[in-house]
Protein backbone atom coordinates (compact mmCIF):
# COMPACT_ATOMS: atom_id res chain seq x y z
CA UNK A 1 0.00 0.00 0.00
CA UNK A 2 2.95 2.38 0.49
CA UNK A 3 5.07 1.38 -2.20
CA UNK A 4 3.92 4.46 -4.59
CA UNK A 5 5.40 7.05 -1.46
CA UNK A 6 8.55 4.35 0.22
CA UNK A 7 9.43 2.21 -2.16
CA UNK A 8 12.52 1.40 0.23
CA UNK A 9 10.04 0.02 2.94
CA UNK A 10 10.24 -3.50 2.48
CA UNK A 11 13.99 -3.64 1.85
CA UNK A 12 15.95 -6.15 3.07
CA UNK A 13 17.72 -3.41 5.41
CA UNK A 14 21.18 -6.30 5.70
CA UNK A 15 21.15 -4.94 2.07
CA UNK A 16 22.72 -1.59 2.66
CA UNK A 17 23.25 -0.25 -1.15
CA UNK A 18 20.61 -1.34 -2.13
CA UNK A 19 18.64 0.23 0.33
CA UNK A 20 20.72 3.55 0.21
CA UNK A 21 20.15 3.37 -3.49
CA UNK A 22 16.35 3.40 -3.20
CA UNK A 23 16.40 6.30 -0.71
CA UNK A 24 18.41 8.56 -3.39
CA UNK A 25 16.22 7.52 -5.70
CA UNK A 26 12.78 8.07 -3.90
CA UNK A 27 14.56 11.56 -2.80
CA UNK A 28 15.17 12.63 -6.39
CA UNK A 29 11.82 11.42 -7.59
CA UNK A 30 10.41 13.89 -5.42
CA UNK A 31 12.78 16.65 -5.45
CA UNK A 32 11.89 16.68 -9.11
CA UNK A 33 8.42 16.47 -8.36
CA UNK A 34 8.31 19.25 -5.94
CA UNK A 35 10.37 21.64 -8.24
CA UNK A 36 8.27 20.62 -11.17
CA UNK A 37 5.34 21.76 -9.53
CA UNK A 38 6.55 24.95 -8.13
CA UNK A 39 7.86 26.06 -11.73
CA UNK A 40 4.51 24.87 -13.30
CA UNK A 41 2.55 26.88 -10.31
CA UNK A 42 4.23 30.01 -10.39
CA UNK A 43 4.29 30.50 -13.87
CA UNK A 44 0.56 29.39 -14.44
CA UNK A 45 -0.86 31.49 -11.39
CA UNK A 46 1.78 34.83 -12.03
CA UNK A 47 -1.25 36.39 -12.94
CA UNK A 48 -3.40 35.66 -9.35
CA UNK A 49 -0.15 35.87 -7.69
CA UNK A 50 0.45 39.51 -8.66
CA UNK A 51 -2.84 40.65 -8.55
CA UNK A 52 -2.72 39.20 -4.94
CA UNK A 53 0.25 41.09 -4.18
CA UNK A 54 -0.72 44.33 -5.72
CA UNK A 55 -3.67 44.23 -3.54
CA UNK A 56 -1.96 43.50 0.05
CA UNK A 57 0.44 46.04 -1.01
CA UNK A 58 -2.09 48.75 -0.90
CA UNK A 59 -3.73 47.47 2.76
CA UNK A 60 -0.35 47.54 4.09
CA UNK A 61 0.21 51.08 2.08
CA UNK A 62 -2.85 51.86 4.64
CA UNK A 63 -1.67 50.24 7.41
CA UNK A 64 -3.07 46.72 7.26
CA UNK A 65 -2.13 43.99 8.68
CA UNK A 66 -2.03 39.91 7.25
CA UNK A 67 -3.46 37.59 9.81
CA UNK A 68 -2.91 33.75 8.48
CA UNK A 69 -4.18 30.53 9.34
CA UNK A 70 -4.56 26.73 8.70
CA UNK A 71 -4.60 23.30 9.61
CA UNK A 72 -1.91 20.82 10.94
CA UNK A 73 0.89 21.42 8.56
CA UNK A 74 -0.96 24.50 6.79
CA UNK A 75 -0.85 26.11 10.17
CA UNK A 76 3.14 26.08 10.58
CA UNK A 77 2.92 27.12 6.54
CA UNK A 78 0.73 30.28 8.31
CA UNK A 79 2.69 30.56 11.20
CA UNK A 80 6.04 30.52 8.70
CA UNK A 81 4.21 32.97 6.65
CA UNK A 82 3.94 35.36 9.51
CA UNK A 83 7.69 35.29 10.74
CA UNK A 84 8.93 36.02 6.46
CA UNK A 85 6.71 38.93 6.95
CA UNK A 86 7.99 40.41 10.15
CA UNK A 87 11.31 39.06 10.43
CA UNK A 88 12.17 39.22 6.59
CA UNK A 89 15.72 37.95 5.32
CA UNK A 90 15.67 41.29 3.47
CA UNK A 91 13.62 44.44 2.85
CA UNK A 92 10.74 45.75 4.92
CA UNK A 93 9.17 44.36 8.21
CA UNK A 94 5.31 44.01 7.59
CA UNK A 95 2.81 43.17 10.48
CA UNK A 96 1.62 39.76 10.66
CA UNK A 97 0.41 37.12 13.06
CA UNK A 98 -0.39 33.66 12.83
CA UNK A 99 -4.37 32.72 13.89
CA UNK A 100 -2.57 29.18 14.52
CA UNK A 101 0.54 30.10 16.69
CA UNK A 102 -1.36 30.95 20.04
CA UNK A 103 -2.54 27.17 21.61
CA UNK A 104 -4.20 28.83 24.44
CA UNK A 105 -6.26 31.16 22.47
CA UNK A 106 -6.70 27.64 19.73
CA UNK A 107 -7.71 25.32 21.93
CA UNK A 108 -9.96 27.07 24.30
CA UNK A 109 -12.55 28.03 21.71
CA UNK A 110 -12.48 24.43 19.94
CA UNK A 111 -13.41 23.72 23.43
CA UNK A 112 -15.99 26.63 24.46
CA UNK A 113 -16.97 27.04 21.15
CA UNK A 114 -16.27 24.47 18.63
CA UNK A 115 -13.06 24.17 16.14
CA UNK A 116 -15.28 25.29 13.25
CA UNK A 117 -14.83 28.75 14.71
CA UNK A 118 -11.18 28.95 16.14
CA UNK A 119 -10.11 31.32 13.23
CA UNK A 120 -13.37 33.30 12.28
CA UNK A 121 -13.45 34.17 16.46
CA UNK A 122 -9.76 35.31 16.31
CA UNK A 123 -11.21 37.39 13.38
CA UNK A 124 -13.88 38.97 14.89
CA UNK A 125 -11.31 40.40 17.34
CA UNK A 126 -8.43 41.57 15.58
CA UNK A 127 -9.27 42.46 11.95
CA UNK A 128 -10.72 45.60 10.72
CA UNK A 129 -11.51 46.18 7.47
CA UNK A 130 -8.24 47.40 6.01
CA UNK A 131 -6.73 44.42 7.03
CA UNK A 132 -5.58 40.73 5.24
CA UNK A 133 -6.09 37.71 5.91
CA UNK A 134 -4.37 34.28 4.24
CA UNK A 135 -5.81 30.92 4.53
CA UNK A 136 -4.19 27.42 3.51
CA UNK A 137 -5.90 24.68 2.89
CA UNK A 138 -4.36 21.60 1.56
CA UNK A 139 -8.03 20.32 0.15
CA UNK A 140 -9.32 23.47 -0.18
CA UNK A 141 -12.50 22.58 1.74
CA UNK A 142 -11.67 22.76 5.39
CA UNK A 143 -14.88 24.01 7.44
CA UNK A 144 -12.73 26.37 9.68
CA UNK A 145 -10.61 28.07 6.92
CA UNK A 146 -14.00 28.69 4.82
CA UNK A 147 -15.89 30.20 8.00
CA UNK A 148 -12.79 32.36 8.98
CA UNK A 149 -12.84 33.76 5.00
CA UNK A 150 -16.92 34.81 5.52
CA UNK A 151 -16.33 36.47 8.63
CA UNK A 152 -13.59 38.71 6.79
CA UNK A 153 -15.00 39.31 4.26
CA UNK A 154 -18.27 40.67 6.25
CA UNK A 155 -15.30 43.08 8.13
CA UNK A 156 -14.31 44.35 4.57
CA UNK A 157 -10.78 42.68 4.90
CA UNK A 158 -8.83 41.31 1.82
CA UNK A 159 -8.85 37.80 1.53
CA UNK A 160 -6.16 35.75 0.00
CA UNK A 161 -6.83 31.53 -0.57
CA UNK A 162 -4.12 28.68 -0.84
CA UNK A 163 -5.50 25.90 -2.12
CA UNK A 164 -4.49 22.59 -3.45
CA UNK A 165 -5.57 19.57 -5.70
CA UNK A 166 -8.65 21.05 -7.93
CA UNK A 167 -9.18 23.76 -5.34
CA UNK A 168 -12.66 22.51 -3.39
CA UNK A 169 -14.86 25.08 -2.05
CA UNK A 170 -12.40 27.58 -1.53
CA UNK A 171 -12.05 27.87 -5.68
CA UNK A 172 -15.69 28.89 -5.65
CA UNK A 173 -15.81 31.01 -2.49
CA UNK A 174 -17.77 34.83 -3.08
CA UNK A 175 -15.84 35.14 0.40
CA UNK A 176 -12.15 34.96 -0.97
CA UNK A 177 -10.71 38.04 -3.10
CA UNK A 178 -7.54 35.93 -4.60
CA UNK A 179 -7.18 32.06 -4.27
CA UNK A 180 -4.05 30.39 -5.69
CA UNK A 181 -4.64 26.93 -6.27
CA UNK A 182 -1.87 24.33 -6.78
CA UNK A 183 -2.86 21.73 -9.11
CA UNK A 184 -1.47 18.61 -7.37
CA UNK A 185 -2.79 15.24 -5.48
CA UNK A 186 -0.22 15.30 -3.39
CA UNK A 187 -0.29 17.02 -0.11
CA UNK A 188 3.38 16.76 0.83
CA UNK A 189 3.82 18.37 -2.68
CA UNK A 190 1.09 20.85 -2.49
CA UNK A 191 2.35 22.32 0.53
CA UNK A 192 6.17 22.84 -0.62
CA UNK A 193 4.66 24.67 -3.70
CA UNK A 194 2.06 26.82 -1.62
CA UNK A 195 5.15 27.71 0.43
CA UNK A 196 6.51 28.55 -2.74
CA UNK A 197 3.64 30.88 -3.64
CA UNK A 198 3.89 32.58 -0.02
CA UNK A 199 7.38 33.44 -0.56
CA UNK A 200 6.43 34.46 -4.49
CA UNK A 201 3.96 36.94 -2.51
CA UNK A 202 6.34 38.46 -0.36
CA UNK A 203 9.00 39.38 -3.22
CA UNK A 204 6.10 41.12 -5.41
CA UNK A 205 5.27 43.26 -2.10
CA UNK A 206 8.82 43.85 -1.31
CA UNK A 207 9.48 45.05 -5.23
CA UNK A 208 6.08 47.43 -4.86
CA UNK A 209 6.28 50.60 -4.79
CA UNK A 210 3.69 51.04 -2.17
CA UNK A 211 5.76 49.60 0.02
CA UNK A 212 7.41 53.00 0.35
CA UNK A 213 4.27 54.43 2.11
CA UNK A 214 4.65 51.86 4.98
CA UNK A 215 4.61 52.58 8.26
CA UNK A 216 6.15 49.84 10.09
CA UNK A 217 4.61 49.40 13.85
Amino acid sequence: MTDFLYPFIDADERDAPTLLADLARSAEAKARESRDLRSTTLASAAGVIDGAATAMADRFASGGRVFAFGNGGSATDAAALAALFVRPPAGRPLPALSLAADEAVVTALGNDVGFDLVFSRQIIAHVHSGDIVVGLSTSGSSDNVLAAFAEARRRGALTIGLAGFDGGRMAVSPDIDHCIVVRAESVHRIQETQAAVVVALWQAIQRGPRLEAVVSG
